[in-house]
This record gives structure tokens, sequence and C-alpha cells, in this order.
């Protein structure tokens, strides 16, 4: 496929999201300008990235770089560590119960950052500004962006991978719903003296989720969600102290801990704008959608936009910013973050309500979950890939009757 160079695709952002936007779509055939300055080499968080993400990084040819630094995620596991009257049971997925090696793989943000930008620095079909966007302007046929070096560019469509507080999506014109949440991740690594056995565990708590994640050796890596005061709190203390302040969090199953070295912040709270593309700007990542760290939601689903926003504007080569390919963007894109969304934040909501209904339904939910492989399963599939967990119900349902059918023959 040829494009015209006047013709190139606008990527403004330069995190994973951006840069997995900017490789995509120059796979794809188009001539992408990618707006933004380098990432933070001291990013000490790490992305829990599922199959499908997985296999969408091995088309664009990273994924080898990325997995030598990684631990895949065989099991994943729910522990209700509150100590309220209704309290739910240890609930366990096995990637080996839906016919699969592995989840996905963690990866430390610094190597994912750092393979992503090394492989759009040589990619012909980018030309990388390192350079913010200062200034939007709208006109027919384009949207014009003025960096702050100097320069401007004009594209037939933007790519808003500018984060939560995005200015593509304001300028655009896109309003969107956004909350403070009374909650903030304290986020760090830590070595212990026992076996991970490739295990991701989720505490719940009364102040959020306390999630650990396997990294490669006897190490994880944690978000710890507390009250922004806690946080700060725990932050503050000494390795020793906060070493076995997470040791007891964990019910020592992980045996001795030690943190290392890098402690950050980050407060929390959710984003949901009213459509996803407008004005030439289609949002993918943090500006289309922002909630808490419950069950490694937030960069899969934003290469699921990714995934998306590419297969619709290759049908839309003449115009890719055409009102006709934004509107199909957005149609195709509601349903999954709406539910995605809207169950992460229910699931926060109920950790942090006293209110014994909200305890019960929690409860129940994970029992039905726990003691039903095959409601299991259906979940474990829907968290992978939406509509999978459907596609394989109806499989099993459509095998007795073929089963019958040949019995009659």
């Amino acid at each position: 496929m040829s494009v015209d160079k006047h013709s190139r695709i606008l990527v403004a952002g330069t995190g994973p999201v951006g840069l997995i936007s900017a490789l995509a779509l120059a796979n794809a055939g188009f001539g992408v300008i990618l707006a933004g300055p380098p990432a933070r080499a001291d990013d000490g968080r790490t992305t829990a990235l599922m199959v499908p993400a997985l296999k969408f990084l091995d088309r664009l040819g990273v994924l080898d770089a990325l997995t030598r630094d990684a631990a895949p995620l065989k099991v994943m596991r729910i522990i209700d560590g509150t100590s309220r009257l209704i309290r739910s049971p240890i609930v366990t997925f096995r990637a080996g119960e839906i016919g699969e090696e592995h989840f996905g793989f963690n990866f430390q943000n610094r190597i994912l950052n750092a393979v992503l930008e090394k492989s759009a620095e040589a990619h012909a079909g980018i030309e990388w500004r390192r350079a913010m966007v200062e200034n939007w302007t709208f006109e027919p046929g384009k949207v014009v962006a003025t960096l702050s070096d100097g320069t401007s560019v004009e594209s037939p469509l933007a790519v808003a991978a500018d984060g939560r507080n995005s200015p593509a999506r304001e300028a655009a014109g896109i309003s969107a719903s956004a909350r403070s949440l009374p909650q903030a991740a304290l986020v760090l690594n830590f070595a212990h003296s026992r076996d991970h056995a490739f295990a991701s565990t989720e505490f719940h708590t009364e102040t959020g989720p306390f999630t650990q994640v396997p990294l490669p050796g006897r190490r994880s890596s944690l978000v710890w969600v507390l009250r922004p005061e806690t946080a700060k709190e725990f932050a503050d203390l000494d390795d020793a102290e906060l070493s076995l302040r997470i040791e007891r969090q964990m019910q020592s199953m992980l045996g001795r801990v030690t943190v290392e070295g890098g402690r950050q912040i980050y407060p929390l709270s959710t984003y949901l704008p009213q459509r996803f593309a407008h004005n030439r700007v289609a949002l993918v990542g943090e500006a289309a959608h922002v909630f808490p760290p419950i069950g490694a939601q937030g960069l899969n689903l934003g290469i699921r936009d990714v995934d998306q926003l590419v297969e619709i504007v290759t049908k839309h080569i003449d115009d890719p910013g055409a009102p006709a390919a934004l509107s199909a963007y957005d149609s195709a894109r509601r349903p999954d973050i709406l539910a995605r969304t809207s169950a992460v934040n229910l699931l926060n909501r109920s950790l942090l309500s006293d209110m014994l209904p909200a305890q019960l339904a929690r409860s129940a939910g994970l029992n039905f979950l726990g003691g039903f492989s095959p409601v299991r399963a259906f979940f474990m599939r829907e968290g992978l890939r939406p509509g999978s967990g459907f596609s394989s119900l109806a499989s099993s349902l459509r095998a007795p009757r073929r089963s019958r059918d040949a019995a009659a023959d």
C-alpha cells in the first residue's frame, strides 16, 4: 500500500501505546509522524500483557527482544485479604485449564519502552519528532499540530496516545467524565526467598488490591493500592520495615521479602470519554480509558484499541480521518471499553465499600467462580480475548447436538 507523505498519520505520545500505534500503522503501510520525547528511563513499573497482546507484538517484530527479560504468568489467584465479616474463598486460575501454556508475560516498563523505542527509531516509515505538541488546530480535511520545536505537522488523522489528561482529546472537543479516587498505588519490585512458580496473586484489601506479579528469578513486582496518606507513609519506611509489611500482607507465602530501590506512588483516578473519536482525532490507551490497576487490563485494552484502529483506517486509505472511519472506530471500541471499565470500577467500589450487600455480592461472585470450572474457564477466556468465552461456550453447546445427530445417522 502506498500512502502519499502529505497523508501521513500523526501519533501524539511516546509511551508504550504511542510507540505501538506508530509501529502498527507503519507496518500497515502508512507514513507516520511520531511526536513526543523518549520515555523516562527510571520507570520502575511492570506491565502484564496477555496472550493476544503478545501475538500483536510478535506481528510487530518486537516480542523476541522483550521475552528475554520477562516472566510468564501461568497461575493467577485472588485472595480475600480483608478482615471483614463476609470473606471470599481463594480463587485460582490456571492457564492449563483453557489449554494455554501461560496467560501472558510480565515485562519491566523500562525494557518494554527501550525495545519499542529502538524499533520505532529503526523503522523507515516512522519520522520521530522528539518534541511535544503545544497547539492543535482543525482545518477542513486535516488537523494541524504545532510542536514545541517550532515545527508543525499536518495530517488527515491524529492518534491521541498522549495520556489521561490528553490535550489532543480536549482540543478535539471530546469531553470526559473524570473522578479522583481516594487511593494511590505504591509501586516497587522485591526479592523473595521462595520461588513464585510463575504465579501472580491479587490480595483484595479494604483499600484496594495488593498485587504481586512474577519477574525473572526469585523477584516480583508489586502494586499496592492504599489510601494516599498511607502510601506516602509506607514509601517513607526504611527497607527492612517495608519488607516486613509486605511479607505480612502476603502471609509469608513467598518467604522472606527484600524490597529493591525505586519506590513510586501514583494517585488513582478514572477517566471515560463520551466518545473515542471525533474531529479527526482517535483516542487510544489512557486517552480513551483510565481505571484502577485490577486484573491487568490497562495496556492490554490499549493494544486492542490500536489493533482495531489499524484495521479500520486500512479500509479508509484515501482519508483515514474521515467521519465514517472515526464513527466505525468509536462503534467498534465502545462495547469492549465500557465492559472492561465498568467491571473494574465495580470491583474496586466493592472493595472500598463497608456495606454488607456489596460484600455479599463480591463473595458470592468469587464463590461462583471458584466452585464451577466451566464458569472459571469462561472468564479466563474472556479476560484474554473478548468474545472468546462466548465462542467457546457456543461450541461446547453445539458439540452434544452434533454427537446426537451423528448417533441418529
